[in-house]
Parts: C-alpha cells; structure tokens; sequence
C-alpha cells in the first residue's frame, strides 16, 4: 500500500492509546491475606520463653496472648541446630543442620503441629524463621549437593564474606538444583505443619527472584503472609507483605539518645511517605532479637522516651511488632547462644500494648496497608519537640500528639486536619479540637485522641 494510503488513526484511537499508556499501575502486584488487615506481630523466642523452652510450654502462653492483641506468632527458627563450629553452649537458631526437621530441644514436629492447630482455633498465625542464606557447616547437604555452596579462593567452604558469622556457610544461588530444594523445603512447612508463611532472615542477601518464585508457589498451597528482614521497596512487589522499619527504629534512637531532635523524625515521614510503594507493609518496632542481643535492651536504647516511641509504632502506617518479654518489661539482654529464661510479671508496657492493639483492631484508620488511612502531618509551631499526625479512613479518625523531650510543652496546631471531638485512648478523657486549641503535653508524654 502506497504511504498516503495507509489509515490515519482517529482522535478517539489516539486518546485511548494514550491512555493505557500512562494509566497509572500499584507497584505491589501481589495480594496480602485477607486476615493481616489489622494484625500485629509477635516474635516468639522458644528457647528463652520457659523452663522447658519447648512448643508444648511455650502453647500455655497463647490464651495471654491472645488477650494482649497477638495477631501473627513468628516463631523464631525451629530447626536442629549445627554443631560444628557452634557457638556457645546451645547454639544460634540461625545455624540450621536440617530444613525439614524439627529441633528435638524444642519437641516434636506433632508438638509444632498442635500448636500451630491450637493458635489457629485462637484465631491467630503462625509463620516461621526461614535461614534460606546460609546453612550450619554440619548440615547434609554439605555431604550430598557441596555444589550448592559458595566457596572460597581455596575451594572451600565459606561463612558469608564480610561478616563476622563463623557458625554458618553460605549458600551459592546461581544454582537451579539449590533454589528448588530451598523452595520445596518452604513448602513442606505450609503442606505438613499448615503455618501461614515465614520471616526471611537476611532476606536482601537472596536473590528477588528466588523470592519472586517461592511466593508463587507457596500461594498455589494458600494464601501465606511473608515477612523480610530488609527493607527495600523492590521485595514488596511479588514477593514479601511487609519489610523491617529499619529506619524508623534509628531515628526514633538517634531522638531518644539526644542526637536529633523530633523534627527527625517528621523528615523520615516525609521520606518514607512520598518514596514508599502504597500497600506496602512495614514492620514498627522498639525491639526484636538482634537489637535486645547486640545493641542492649530497650530501656537502655529509648530510656524515658520509650513509651513514646512503642505509641508511634503502632499508631503510624505498618504493622507493630512485640518480641518475646517485651511486655513483661524485658530489662536486660538475653543470650543468644545459651538458654536465658525470660522473667514473666505484670507490667505497664504490656498493658500499654494491649490498649494499642485493641484499638488497632477496632479502628480502620490504623489498618495495614490500603485497608488503613494515610498519615497526615498535623502542623505545629513545637516542630523540634512535639511529632503530631492524623490517620484517617471511613468515618475512623486517630489525632496522635507525642512530646520528644524532656520539658512540658504548649503546643498550637496549624492545620484543621485534627478538628473534631475525641477521646483520648489511656486517660479517657474528652477533648475538643477546632480553631485556637492548643494542647499542653508532660515531658516525654503522649495522647492518642480518637474520633468520637
């Protein structure tokens, strides 16, 4: 056909092509479970939780944690433990010898099974720790695949280069055969045990794409819930529900300790808010196993602005995490290596905690993901002192106030985001906010005002 004789398209074809073009399209492609909604999260370390540090004890614990708020149980890993080249007298639960095995200190795999079972009648979940990195150096794949390993300029077994993990070898993901003996293992879990899916240890250290795969194929089981110890955007869009708050935690710290003020932690806001994916979960926490082993207890890393900092993380868009004794005012480290019983008592935090939580569950604004309300900066003429935000969704609404320092302040609002009456969550008392009102908030205090 000659060139002035070819069709012309319409202005109807041009706009419509133009438009699928630059329809907008969410960057998270995969679909949360319908029940982590309004859930929070709870880091179970077994060894530590009782005497016997088994399932069986650790299961007398649900009916309390139940009533505390608990969501999502994340079991610590459950594996038999290396020994070869251990370290301590136990052992880090992140040596794992066996995939498919259950570590007989903790009991059985019927006890894993009937815990599992029990926290499901409770209405709660269960995702387990998942090493997919590294192995122990005694674990038998070393005997029967060494192909699926790194190795050094020797040829030899490697502990991941660069850090300072002598108890592990890691893994070489360029090879097929390996990544579908790691998949097929996370399966066994969802088929044998039916938990709910699995916290990926070093999950950044993985390749996306084995990710990528894995929840493809554990979907096709059930719909799982996938937590990754990292936080980059990019594993949230096939891959992981929510990712670690990192950020959040160091600043919140850098605040606590006197090096940034609270306009810190507006900025991280401002970051977080206008870089994140939307949908994409995020994990808020004061404490978990590393930061309670490494770099000391929460009581030391937060001091009085502690209470101030657990309000924020579960009150600002993700989802709030407890690790094991949190809520029993866990005052010290626990031993990572070495059986360290935690002490179980009454305590503020927890009560604390279960206030929180209880709201999160009844009040839409605090939901997770695209089930929640955005957070909205509520402007305030106390910036470096006083962090104030709205969340809102449907007819719920939460005002959140938090005093970053040690002095009383006064503090007028600019916006009208925060108009309405309210009450307040831990005082019960009313309040009214329209134009003029000022707040007055005690040295490291907090309010959380919620819609009437």
């Amino acid at each position: 056909m000659p060139k002035s004789a070819q069709p012309i398209a319409t202005s109807q074809q041009a706009s419509a092509a133009t438009k699928k073009q630059y329809q907008p399209k969410p960057f998270v492609e995969l679909n949360h479970p319908q029940w982590c909604k309004n859930a929070t999260i709870y880091e179970v370390n077994i060894r530590q939780y009782t005497q016997e540090g088994t399932f069986k004890a650790f299961a007398e614990h649900l009916t309390r944690l139940q009533q505390l708020g608990v969501d999502i149980l994340w079991l610590m890993p459950i594996h038999p433990i290396g020994e070869k080249n251990r370290k301590g007298e136990k052992g880090s639960a992140y040596s794992v010898k066996d995939y498919t095995a259950v570590n007989p200190d903790y009991g059985t795999l019927a006890d894993l099974k009937a815990l599992v079972s029990k926290a499901h009648s409770m209405g709660m979940y269960v995702i387990l720790d998942w090493v997919a990195n590294h192995s122990a150096w005694d674990n038998h794949l070393t005997k029967t695949n060494p192909e699926w390993y790194s190795k050094d300029h020797n040829g030899n077994f490697q502990p991941t280069p660069w850090w300072d993990w002598s108890d592990i070898i890691d893994f070489d993901y360029s090879n097929p055969q390996m990544r579908e003996y790691m998949t097929d293992a996370l399966k066994y879990w969802v088929k044998e045990a039916d938990i709910d899916g699995y916290r990926a240890d070093v999950a950044g250290f993985v390749p996306t794409d084995f990710w990528d795969n894995a929840r493809r194929e554990l979907d096709q089981i059930k719909p799982v819930f996938m937590l990754a110890e990292w936080d980059a955007r990019d594993l949230h869009k096939s891959a992981f529900d929510m990712t670690y708050a990192w950020s959040l935690h160091e600043v919140m710290h850098e605040v606590a300790m006197g090096k940034k003020d609270a306009s810190a932690i507006f900025m991280h806001f401002a970051h977080i808010l206008n870089s994140w994916p939307d949908n994409a979960i995020l994990m808020n926490f004061v404490d978990n196993h590393d930061k309670n082993s490494w770099d000391k207890c929460m009581f030391t890393r937060f001091g009085k602005y502690l209470h101030s900092c657990i309000v924020l993380t579960a009150t600002v868009e993700g989802m709030p995490l407890i690790y094991s004794g949190q809520e029993a005012g866990l005052d010290r480290e626990l031993a990572f290596f070495d059986k360290d019983q935690i002490v179980w008592q009454e305590h503020e935090i927890g009560t604390i905690y279960q206030q929180l939580f209880t709201l999160k569950h009844n009040n839409q604004a605090l939901w997770n993901g695209d089930w929640g309300g955005k957070m909205i900066p509520v402007i305030n003429d106390k910036s470096d002192t006083v962090f104030s935000f709205v969340r809102q969704k449907g007819q719920d609404k939460v005002f959140v106030v938090l005093n970053f320092s040690d002095k009383t302040q006064c503090v007028n609002f600019a916006s009208d985001i925060q108009y309405g009456c309210y009450q307040e969550l831990f005082s019960q008392s009313e309040a009214i906010f329209e134009a003029q009102s000022s707040e007055t908030i005690e040295a490291f205090g907090y309010r959380v005002y919620v819609k009437k």
